[in-house]
């Protein structure tokens, strides 16, 4: 309106200028109903256009009062919409703090103003019957929306979380299955289902369901694989256990099949190595443990590549140790490695050596226990007795604790696959159940004899030889169980039977 208006006065502007610059206004005469009127036609146009121009603001004039209730009307719903919206908004925010009762009453205020999304309004309502703790006007609002297409996925999954809270385990997979097979895009249903699977040690299934779930883009490609891997792994291992030869093939294929899939994933690839290692394809599985150590090297790893083989001498195992470590020369697990293949070579001044490159790492129980045997190889009994010490509180690693009290790597019982499936997939990382539990595993710190060896140095903590003194058995304890004086601070030989001291004593 305003820019029409505008328009004109700037026509009707140009046209009178127009005009007069001519020198000729020139003449205009209108006659109507017996009258005429004669003018110049600049004034004559410049009436025209202000005549046009009050026409049309009579006439918008006009139309915005005839307008009027339904302008009202918009700015009322427009009104109703803002409050409703409001509404809704504070309703799902005191549900979601927990809230029931202030949750239900703005459902119900809610239900009174949202008419153009009513779908919001009955989720509102089973949601705030959740926080208040009805549990059946929760279930009979999740219930409703079963019979609305686009609501039935937030029915479903609405209803199996009551079921999965009350217990009803049968109920909730019903209800996950059905929202599974509806929509192809239903995350949470895939889990529940997966779970349940895998509680059950059904790995089959599993892989199915991790298959669809690939085929539906649910999950991405590299977390279908790391499952696929660790379910396959938790096959073989469950197929291993049987006594039919048909069985036990299934899981050669299904462990060489996890191996491949993920190389560093360690279970797979150390039941592959071990089972094909009964089948008499050592070379195979020291191929499989090779291509797992350049991926991420585990001490399960070394121990099932060092047994592929027991018709060869200490020299000729660390030489074939030694090939492994050279996958990964850089890792921590190559150069533990390197001390253990010196020391089942007999040679301590390599593992000497060897044991330089880990002197800056945290002491562990294991790496403790390495250091005493080097210490007891090389010929220091006290050190290694010194360092077996400090491993009883050192922390245990917890890729050791992978290996149980018999020296098996991850033997696993069927819930401890399913945590570690599951947990590998979504973050191809390896858990350690038994390292969470605290259990018994396999020690890491060698046994040495007891007594102490006459020939033997006393090493203190901090590494040095002290100042020994003689100490005489009979300086202690007089008969009245008191000595008269300290013994002397200057050490003194006697002939006959002593025993070594770091210090000086008092007499008691």
């Amino acid at each position: 309106m305003i820019r029409a208006s505008l328009v004109i006065l700037v026509l009707g502007a140009v046209a009178a200028t127009a005009l007069a610059l001519t020198g000729d206004a020139g003449r205009a005469s209108v006659v109507w109903l017996g009258w005429r009127a004669d003018t110049t036609a600049s004034a004559a146009a410049v009436i025209v256009l202000f005549g046009a121009l009050l026409v049309t603001v009579f006439w918008r004039a006009i139309l915005w009062i005839l307008a009027a209730p339904q302008r009202t009307a918009r700015a009322r719903a427009e009104s109703r919409r803002r409050q409703a919206n409001e509404t809704l908004t504070r309703g799902f925010l005191a549900a979601a703090a927990g809230d029931g009762s202030e949750a239900r009453r703005l459902a119900q205020k809610a239900a009174g103003l949202a008419d153009e999304t009513p779908g919001l309004v009955r989720v509102l309502a089973a949601q705030a019957a959740e926080a208040a703790g009805d549990t059946l006007a929760a279930q009979a609002a999740y219930s409703a929306m079963l019979g609305f297409p686009e609501m039935r996925l937030a029915g479903h999954k609405g209803l199996m979380q009551l079921a999965l809270a009350n217990g009803e385990r049968e109920t909730a997979l019903r209800h996950a299955q059905e929202a599974f097979d509806e929509t192809r895009s239903a995350r949470w249903a895939w889990r529940t289902l997966l779970e349940a699977r895998l509680d059950a040690a059904e790995w089959s299934a599993g892989l199915e369901l991790v298959k669809n779930a690939l085929d539906r883009k649910i999950v991405p490609p590299v977390t279908a694989e790391r499952a696929r891997a660790a379910l396959l792994a938790a096959l073989a291992a469950q197929l291993e256990a049987s006594a039919d030869p048909k069985a036990r093939a299934q899981a050669l294929d299904s462990a060489i099949e996890a191996a491949k899939l993920q190389p560093g994933f360690a279970p797979g690839v150390a039941m592959a190595a071990r089972l094909l290692a009964a089948d008499g394809k050592a070379g195979r599985a020291a191929a499989v443990l090779e291509t797992a150590w350049r991926a991420a090297p585990h001490p399960a790893l070394w121990l099932a590549f060092r047994d592929l083989k027991t018709d060869e001498t200490p020299r000729e195992r660390g030489q074939r140790l030694t090939a492994l470590g050279a996958q990964n020369p850089n890792h921590r697990e190559s150069r533990i490695l390197d001390v253990e293949r010196a020391l089942i070579a007999g040679d301590t001044a390599a593992a000497g050596a060897a044991m330089t490159s880990l002197d800056g790492e945290a002491l562990t129980a294991r790496l403790a226990g390495l250091r005493a045997r080097v210490a007891f190889a090389s010929g220091r009994p006290d050190e290694a007795r010194l360092w077996l010490t400090q491993g009883i509180n050192a922390p245990q690693e917890p890729d050791w604790s992978d290996l149980d009290p018999e020296g098996r790597a991850f033997a696993y019982p069927a819930a401890d696959w399913a945590r570690l499936a599951l947990a590998y997939a979504e973050t191809g990382e390896l858990i350690h159940p038994r390292h969470e539990r605290g259990e018994r595993t396999l020690s890491a710190l060698p046994e040495l004899p007891i007594a102490y060896a006459d020939a033997a140095p006393f090493i203190t903590e901090d590494g040095l030889e002290p100042v020994l003194y003689a100490v005489e058995d009979e300086d202690y304890g007089q008969a009245d169980g008191l000595a008269d004086e300290a013994p002397p601070a200057t050490p003194r030989r006697r002939q006959g039977r002593g025993r070594l001291a770091s210090a000086p004593r008092a007499a008691k």
